[in-house]
C-alpha cells in the first residue's frame, strides 16, 4: 500500500511539473524575450502595418530582425542588413513569427536595414554613422 501511494505521489509531481512547463508557471520566460535573438542594445525600430524592423548594435556588430505584428500563419517575410562598403546579410522565407536575426560586422561603419512582412515593410536608410 505504501509503495502504491509513493508511486501515485511521484506521478502527480511529474504531472504538475509538466503543467508548469506547458502553461508557463512562475519564472517562465516572457514571449517577448524569445523574439530578441540579437545581442546588444536596440538602436532603431521601424514600425509598419504588418510588423516591425528592429536593429541592434553591439561594439563590432549590427544585427537586424523583422517581427510580425500578429504571429500565427506562415507568410512571406524578409530582413536584410548591409554595412557601408560590404555585402548585405539576408534572411527570406515563409515564417510564422520573425525573419532573422542577421548580423554583419559594422565597427566604425554605417549600416542600413530593411524588412518586410506579407508585402508591407520599412527600411532605415544609413544609420549608426
Amino acid at each position: 500500500m505504501a509503495r502504491a501511494r509513493r508511486l501515485l505521489v511521484q506521478m502527480l509531481a511529474v504531472l504538475v511539473a509538466a503543467g508548469f512547463l506547458v502553461l508557463g508557471g512562475p519564472g517562465a520566460p516572457r514571449a517577448d524575450a524569445a523574439v530578441t535573438a540579437c545581442s546588444g542594445r536596440l538602436v532603431k525600430t521601424v514600425k509598419f502595418s504588418t510588423g516591425e524592423l528592429r536593429v541592434y548594435k553591439k561594439r563590432q556588430y549590427a544585427c537586424a530582425l523583422t517581427v510580425a505584428k500578429k504571429p500565427g500563419a506562415r507568410r512571406a517575410m524578409s530582413v536584410s542588413i548591409q554595412p557601408r562598403g560590404g555585402r548585405a546579410a539576408v534572411d527570406v522565407g515563409a515564417f510564422t513569427r520573425q525573419a532573422g536575426p542577421v548580423t554583419v560586422y559594422a565597427l566604425n561603419r554605417c549600416v542600413r536595414a530593411s524588412g518586410t512582412v506579407a508585402g508591407r515593410g520599412g527600411s532605415t536608410g544609413w544609420i549608426l554613422c
